[in-house]
């Protein structure tokens, strides 16, 4: 087995307003660092600094995009498409390990896949 951790569905569908929450942070820690604007003034300011308000601003969604990662590895939650919000949780079904798939939008987990089928192997509950 790949985790330790295993959800049931219940467990997985309980987690799952605060999933949202990491996900919202992770994508707003990514547009933080994405930001062309701050990146601009990260290269304007850098030589003489380090990169002051600019640089602080990136460390800032650096650590937080880092934290919420951190957060859902040591949940053992599976984050696959940031984008999707695409997430699996690792579960037992008939003996062996499988991934309980949600994505964003869906009201609750309701299909599970293979550990090596993906999305594309996804089963209704």
């Amino acid at each position: 087995m790949n985790h330790t951790v295993h959800y049931t569905v219940a467990q997985a569908n309980a987690a799952l307003r605060h999933v949202g929450e990491v996900l919202d942070r992770l994508r707003r820690a990514r547009e933080g660092l994405n930001d062309e604007e701050v990146r601009s003034l990260l290269d304007e300011a850098a030589p003489q600094n380090g990169g002051g308000e600019a640089g602080r601003r990136v460390s800032e969604s650096f650590l937080a995009l880092r934290s919420g990662l951190l957060e859902l590895q040591t949940l053992e939650i599976v984050l696959r498409d940031l984008d999707r919000g695409l997430i699996d949780f690792p579960s037992i079904r008939d003996g062996r390990e499988v991934y309980l798939c949600w994505e964003e939008g869906e009201e609750r987990i309701e299909f599970w896949h293979d550990v090596e089928a993906g999305f594309a192997g996804r089963q209704p509950l």
